[in-house]
């Protein structure tokens, strides 16, 4: 039997459709034993979910404390891959996002983790804008975020102890403690991500309150009261 290469740990809380369409691009048996996938699911799971736990007993369905760091840990330490991928439940994965990991998994050593390339599923002029604008952040300042699908060695994940209990900015925290502790390679290969947000609360006011976030989390105010401010 071939080791797992990749975990696909996905957290999700109450999303049920995009949870949905997520799973159904990995369908069951359609990738051997190099992948296992992990559902850490936050809060009571709905009837939609309870029914794909029968339909589907190919994944592992972890109940977790709500909250996306708390729930990526719990997946984490269910997961027996070599590679963690850490994806939320409203992406799209990319063609040939196996083939990717096997080539981490037969590449340098030194690399230790990583992240897709972000890209939104709208055709609007705003949200090239924006995706031009992540590629600058990413390359001059190594700072992807959760919803470019991180990825990371597992022993690694456990040496730095995972994330940190976090509802919000998780992402940019364990981000920062894994460029101290090795070489990142951030894939030109995009993620999906879904639109919905920028497109229900407006284009520059959704950047304006991430970036607002980001900013608000390096002056110190508790990721806690961000949480807050976001969800809202």
């Amino acid at each position: 039997m071939s080791a797992v290469v990749v975990s696909l740990v996905i957290p999700a809380r109450g999303d049920e459709p995009a949870l949905a369409r997520l799973l159904e691009q990995v369908p069951q048996g359609s990738t051997g034993a190099e992948v296992e996938i992990i559902v850490a699911l936050g809060g009571a799971p709905a009837a939609g979910t309870i029914a794909r736990r029968a339909a589907r007993p190919d994944i592992t369905w972890i109940d977790a404390i709500a909250g996306r760091g708390p729930q990526l840990n719990a997946g984490a330490a269910a997961a027996r891959g070599s590679w963690l991928w850490f994806v939320h439940a409203d992406s799209r994965l990319p063609p040939r996002w196996l083939e990717v990991f096997r080539e981490l998994e037969a590449g340098p050593a030194d690399i230790i983790g990583g992240s897709f390339a972000f890209r939104l599923d709208s055709p609007a002029w705003q949200a090239r804008v924006l995706e031009r604008g992540v590629s600058w952040r990413v390359r001059w300042f190594g700072l992807p975020y959760g919803d470019q699908g991180i990825f990371v060695r597992r022993t690694v994940f456990s040496e730095t102890g995972g994330f940190a209990p976090l509802p919000l900015m998780e992402d940019v925290e364990f981000i920062g403690r894994l460029k101290r502790r090795g070489r990142l390679r951030h894939l030109t290969i995009a993620l999906i991500t879904s639109a919905r947000r920028w497109e229900r609360e407006g284009w520059w006011r959704r950047s304006a309150a991430n970036l607002g976030c980001l900013g608000l989390y390096w002056l110190g105010m508790s990721p806690d009261r961000l949480a807050r401010r976001y969800y809202r």
